[in-house]
């Protein structure tokens, strides 16, 4: 009989800072270990411009979002680890919290403290405090190394 694995799905949300590399590390260790499949997820924030800018930075957020989910899959190819790269738009707590359930996902692996630039001053409140507090699966939350 085969053995089941804890893990069969890990999302790993990111958004490219130093903060979201120790969770990158920590999901290809856990995918890894298990056979498990990563999903990357970069959200684009949905307050992160005015209407009369909104184009133009979205299309920059979503360029970085790339890059973002491209560095996860990079970092699992080294290991053999299969990867989705998904790309969402709106308030990231609530897209990470949908992306469990839409990808069926075993474990939330994030940074606690990744946010960078305008988009910490207009959030209210921790994403990472927030997932952990609403998941219905388990959340492990990596600190960037000093």
């Amino acid at each position: 009989m085969a053995q089941a694995t804890m893990y069969d799905a890990i999302l790993c949300p990111t958004d490219g800072s130093a903060g979201s590399d120790a969770a990158v590390e920590h999901a290809c260790y856990l995918a890894d270990l298990t056979d498990a499949r990563i999903h990357a997820l970069f959200v684009v924030d949905e307050l992160i411009a005015g209407a009369d800018k909104w184009d133009m930075v979205v299309e920059r957020e979503e360029e970085r979002g790339e890059r973002a989910v491209e560095a996860v899959a990079d970092a699992a190819a080294d290991r053999d680890i299969a990867v989705e790269k998904h790309l969402r738009r709106g308030r990231p707590h609530e897209e990470i919290l949908d992306a469990v359930g839409s990808y069926d996902v075993d474990l939330v692996v994030m940074g606690t403290n990744g946010r960078t630039g305008l988009g910490r001053f207009l959030a209210a409140g921790s994403v990472a405090e927030r997932v952990v507090r609403h998941s219905e699966v388990s959340v492990m939350t990596a600190r960037p190394r000093e």
